[in-house]
């Protein structure tokens, strides 16, 4: 799976290179999320700007590396599509996830 990777000083953005994030995907897109993870312990985004859909599988994915994260710095997701923001809204991992609507507005949370 394609993950795109823009590194910043206090914040790395990953991009899925993919349209759907689902049960055939869900295990490389969490071991080259948790890559990244283990490698920089620092923020990051995940812009979601190229997926159209994702499943249960790929939110409980979320959810691990959300746990993965702890103490390594902030996650983000950008960039839903209608769908998957309503996705995220049923399962209220709205309310787990700090969501920003688009790249600019997660990447200005960590201008200094």
């Amino acid at each position: 799976m394609n993950i795109e990777i823009e590194r910043y000083p206090a914040v790395n953005v990953m991009t899925p290179a993919v349209r759907r994030l689902d049960a055939s995907v869900s295990a490389a897109f969490r071991e080259g999320i948790a890559q990244e993870i283990n490698a920089e312990p620092k923020s990051l985004i995940i812009d979601f700007s190229r997926v159209d859909f994702i499943d249960s599988s790929c939110l409980g994915t979320l959810v691990s590396l959300l746990k993965m994260m702890n103490g390594k710095g902030e996650l983000v997701v950008c960039a839903l599509n209608p769908g998957i923001k309503n996705m995220f809204s049923l399962t209220r991992m709205d309310r787990i996830f700090t969501i920003s609507p688009d790249r600019a507005a997660a990447l200005s949370r960590f201008a200094s």
